[in-house]
């Protein structure tokens, strides 16, 4: 929190709502600085292997209760309501809600982006690609999107096709679906405004990525109806203002963004080529790539970064690694290796290299470049000699292996080498994980002093919405820097027998099935 506040502003509000916790700050954005901001957790359920949901009405009331808990903390340090111009929201993106248009009350719980219950969908939908050529990628030119689990089309229609309440809903034409955004504005209005914007909207697999509006022939392709789907806005544009809590009444929401998309935002790679990693539960690769929208032809999705007003969308590639901050928690959770995240540092530290140990943390499947649902953890290279602190500082090693495949197939896509990597998210702050991520990328890691990029993007954002910001004055420094440290040769080889890992780690659950059976 801002010890100095300076009066001058502007002051931009911001919900931030991602897989594990609701947060909702406030920020002094030209300085790039958090004056107040509140966090709750959020619990996940899990009521089959595979399967990962959240309430619904718990994501709301978290979000209701953290931006009471910061509009009181604003009082402490001299600043009122009056004083925030705007609001933006950042969501984690995919994760699927629907409810009763009439009530409000959630139909189902949430179904949450990593879930993989759709995986049966999926191999229903493939049967209906012509030819019978089982394409995934069959819907890539209109959406960008390859035919995953992980987008939120096999989610409603395993919603429509499983859930009774759904169904019926949706035949009587009182159904919404909306991703968390559109579930937060619902709410935040009373029900008066059903929208997301172009940036959630493109990870659904139903947006024209090149119209940016709903696509009749994807919503056939997936049996959805579109009176069920939101109105497709821009990123930063006045929606309506507050309604609900009473604390931010009056307030204009002016801007929306998915959270990775808002952390491209936040950290300001506004120019084509530059590119940033967002560490959580899982990483995920945003690569500006302009107006022009670059199919890819490794492994990486084309989707919306944003659109500011009226003007032209910006594009990006994107690569998704499914487990990053996923591994730590697995190790200390699960493995019980350590239990804070400062053990796990020191753990590391007490060796200079994995061992040649290497893990492959493919818990329910990869994503990209490989896209393979069946892939599963692998551990190799096991000697009589590894120690808990190979294994510790191989997970650290396997986020960034994970991150170089992807970065490698945005440089073949874009035809531009990158030479620098900007980075954010809780994980960042270990000092071990980024020079480990300049290593073996061979290029410099920049880190920004203030770590809140995702929610700095959706308040930038609602910034420009309501015309109190110009993004050029926004504040680009302080900023730690971790160059590499190894040589090519090392970097290469170590890269190779990671390369070997992930192999072992293919069709890994296509054979237990078999042997199953």
């Amino acid at each position: 929190m801002s010890e100095n506040i300076n009066r001058a502003g502007p002051f931009i509000g911001a919900i931030d709502e991602g897989t594990s916790s609701a947060r909702f700050l406030v920020f002094d954005v030209l300085r790039r600085k958090v004056v107040a901001s509140h966090q709750i957790e959020i619990k996940q359920k899990y009521p089959q292997e595979g399967w990962v949901e959240q309430d619904p009405k718990e994501i709301l009331q978290a979000v209701l209760n953290c931006i009471k808990k910061t509009v009181e903390k604003m009082k402490d340090i001299g600043l009122s309501v009056s004083d925030i111009k705007a609001i933006g929201i950042t969501n984690q993106r995919e994760t699927t809600i629907m409810w009763d248009k009439n009530t409000g009350e959630p139909l189902h719980n949430a179904i949450v982006w990593l879930d993989m219950r759709t995986t049966t969908t999926l191999e229903d939908i493939l049967d209906n690609v012509p030819n019978k050529t089982r394409n995934k990628n069959y819907l890539k030119p209109l959406c960008g999107l390859p035919m995953s689990p992980y987008f939120s089309a096999l989610k409603i229609r395993w919603l429509i096709d499983n859930i009774p309440r759904v169904k019926q809903a949706v035949d009587a034409e009182r159904c919404a679906f909306g991703t968390v955004d559109t579930w937060l504005i619902w709410n935040l209005t009373k029900g008066q405004l059903h929208v997301t914007d172009v940036s959630n909207a493109s990870r659904t697999m139903l947006m024209n990525i090149e119209s940016l509006k709903w696509d009749p022939l994807l919503c056939r392709f997936f049996g959805i109806p579109q009176h069920i789907l939101p109105e497709i806005r821009s990123s930063a544009e006045v929606y309506a203002t507050v309604s609900n809590p009473d604390v931010l009444a009056g307030v204009p929401i002016a801007g929306c963004v998915g959270d990775q998309q808002g952390a491209l935002l936040g950290q300001l790679c506004l120019k084509p080529g530059q590119a940033k990693a967002t560490y959580g539960t899982g990483c995920f690769l945003l690569y500006n790539t302009g107006n022009v929208k670059v199919d890819s032809t490794h492994g990486l999705i084309t989707t919306i970064a944003y659109k500011m007003g009226k003007s032209p969308a910006i594009y990006a590639l994107e690569g998704s690694v499914a487990v990053a901050g996923g591994a730590i928690s697995w190790l200390r959770d699960n493995m019980q290796l350590f239990g804070n995240m400062a053990h796990l540092q020191e753990i590391a530290e007490q060796t200079k290299s994995c061992g040649d140990v290497y893990f492959v943390p493919a818990f329910s499947g990869l994503y990209a470049p490989y896209w393979q649902q069946d892939a599963r953890g692998v551990i190799c290279g096991i000697t009589e000699d590894t120690q808990v602190s190979h294994f510790v500082r191989a997970t650290l090693e396997a986020i960034c292996f994970q991150t170089k495949d992807i970065l490698e197939a945005m440089m073949k896509d874009s035809g531009t080498k990158l030479t620098t990597l900007q980075v954010d998210g809780g994980m960042t702050v270990n000092a071990l994980l980024m020079q480990l991520q300049a290593d073996l990328t061979g290029i410099d890691v920049v880190r920004p002093n203030m770590v809140e990029t995702t929610a700095l993007g959706a308040a930038i954002l609602a910034g420009v919405g309501v015309g109190v910001i110009d993004i050029s004055d926004v504040d680009a420094s302080q900023v730690t820097k971790f160059s590499p440290s190894i040589g090519e040769d090392e970097r290469d080889l170590r890269h190779s027998k990671w390369k070997m890992a992930v192999e072992k780690s293919m069709k890994w659950d296509c054979v237990s099935s078999l042997l199953d059976n």
